[in-house]
């Protein structure tokens, strides 16, 4: 079972079928929260929506081509960050997050983030993170802004969101700036 401690507080868990009323339930305590930027909050009506989530996510997997892992904020279950895909012929890792609305402002997701940012240099030998995210959603480019991601531009209508269309900022951060970063910190 993959987990990778970030910290004392923070650990990131390998999803698994014993996750879902967990994450179920994180996620429908945290729905109107969560809807504002996730397109898939109203099509998660049950358990067995996440349960095919997390089938999906294994299957990615399995075959190499992405990850995704639950937060564990002091044991808790705090939401999700992963790699959405893994693209190995470009070496590329994108990487997507939420977290549920209790536990906003505590940096869980900044460090949470960090953890696979270093996880995708250090140990797949990757040679760019991305990440992206609504223009509006301030919280969400937040995450890759602390982290020294670079805004390489905006996609026009990116994303169709509960009837409408909004645009989406891209970040990213390639190994040689991880390492400078790292090497500045040292």
């Amino acid at each position: 079972m993959f987990t990778y401690e970030v910290d004392e507080e923070i650990s990131l868990k390998l999803i698994d079928e014993g996750d879902a009323e967990t994450v179920f339930k994180l996620t429908d305590q945290s729905r109107d929260y969560l809807r504002e930027w996730l397109p898939w909050i109203d099509m998660t009506t049950e358990i067995g929506d996440t349960r095919n989530f997390i089938k999906a996510s294994k299957k990615m997997y399995a075959e190499s081509k992405g990850l995704n892992t639950v937060i564990l904020y002091n044991g808790e279950a705090a939401g999700i960050v992963g790699y959405n895909e893994v693209d190995w012929q470009n070496k590329i890792a994108y990487i997507g997050y939420w977290l549920g609305e209790g536990f906003q402002g505590k940096g869980i997701m900044t460090r949470a983030t960090q953890a696979l940012v270093d996880y995708a240099f250090e140990q797949l030998n990757l040679h760019k993170v991305d990440i992206r995210a609504a223009v509006e959603n301030k919280k969400s480019r937040s995450i890759p802004e602390r982290l020294g991601f670079q805004e390489e531009g905006k996609i026009r209508a990116g994303e169709l969101l509960y009837g409408k269309y909004v645009d989406h900022v891209v970040y990213g951060l390639l190994k040689e700036e991880w390492e400078k970063m790292n090497a500045s910190e040292a």
